[in-house]
């Protein structure tokens, strides 16, 4: 009887081992999708009304619509003349907007694109000799940086502080893979700690 009891306990433990990683990548892919036809939306508005009413897979639409746009945007932002536009427009307009700044410097932090303004990963140094995973976020040019400090797993919240730069060591991981180390309570952190130095 105690066998039978064991067994069944095994298999149920370990079934549960299979199926609840499944039933979460289930559910993080399905928030996902809506996340993306979210993000679509507004393009697909530009569209006449009821051209997307009836489809069964918005979802694939809603990426094939995004790829394309930002191809399009990508293809015009790499005439000079397109890029200074659009760098006029941006100045005038969306720099005035709340977070935009901070929102923008993210996302060229998080793709890695190496732009001057992004978000950086770097290393904070403590006086006993430990170092700490940190982004970079402004730099103020009278040797003060100001980082965030983020909390494992939620890796964009966390204190802002003001630092030294010489406390801080450039890494040149991109922010969205120190965040994925992040997110990992640190698994993966040898690798972009040996990644090149900036």
């Amino acid at each position: 009887m105690k066998s039978i009891a064991a067994f069944s306990k095994t298999c149920l433990v370990g079934g549960l081992f299979v199926l609840l990683p499944l039933l979460l990548f289930y559910l993080l892919f399905s928030e996902l999708m809506a996340i993306v036809v979210a993000l679509a939306t507004p393009i697909a508005d530009l569209f006449p009304r009821g051209t997307f009413d009836n489809l069964r897979d918005p979802e694939i639409i809603a990426m094939l619509m995004l790829v394309g746009v930002s191809f399009v945007f990508g293809l015009a932002l790499r005439w000079r003349a397109m890029a200074r536009l659009g760098s006029r427009i941006e100045k005038a307009t969306l720099m005035r907007l709340p977070l935009y700044k901070a929102v923008k410097r993210l996302s060229h932090g998080l793709i890695g694109s190496g732009e001057k303004e992004g978000f950086r990963s770097g290393l904070l140094k403590h006086d006993d000799d430990t170092t700490e995973l940190v982004y970079l976020v402004e730099e103020h040019g009278d040797g003060k940086i100001t980082i965030l400090v983020p909390l494992a797993p939620a890796g964009f919240a966390g204190s802002v502080k003001v630092v030294s730069a010489d406390r801080v060591i450039r890494l040149g991981a991109s922010v969205g893979e120190a965040s994925r180390v992040i997110a990992h309570w640190g698994v993966g952190m040898s690798d972009i700690m040996g990644s090149d130095r900036v």
